[in-house]
């Protein structure tokens, strides 16, 4: 069930994350945080980064393994991982299934409403938010 209000955000993030077929989707901007859905497919991962802000990531779906600062942690559905600035992080599905997840970055990361279908559409974008929000 979503629920449209005249400020902020209400829907199931279970049901957006585990549907979600694309690569990251970003779902909703605020000025402080922003909501994004991903998919990794079987062997695939987010590429290793470090940002200059927090990062909160939550498995719904599938196997895999979460790298923090060179340190590796089995991970599945359920899984929480918080991603402090300046931490050199990755995610691998190191399953048979795609990985659903979502992530919420503070502040924004992406442009609003931007879709990378597979991770070459991620990493060939070079776009960054700029400053607009959803609403």
């Amino acid at each position: 069930m979503t629920m449209k209000t005249n400020s902020g955000f209400v829907q199931n993030i279970e049901v957006l994350a585990t549907e979600n077929q694309n690569f990251r989707r970003v779902v909703y901007t605020a000025q402080h945080c922003q909501l994004v859905v991903m998919a990794l497919k079987p062997g695939e991962d987010i590429g290793a980064e470090v940002h200059k802000l927090d990062q909160f990531l939550r498995v719904e779906e599938g196997t895999g393994e979460t790298v923090l600062d060179g340190v590796t942690t089995a991970i599945c559905a359920g899984f929480a991982i918080l991603v402090p600035a300046g931490t050199k992080h990755n995610i691998l599905n190191t399953g048979t299934v795609p990985m659903k997840l979502y992530t919420l970055y503070a502040p924004p990361n992406h442009r609003d409403g931007v879709i990378h279908c597979t991770r070459a559409d991620a990493e060939n974008d070079k776009e960054h938010f700029d400053g607009k929000t959803t609403q």
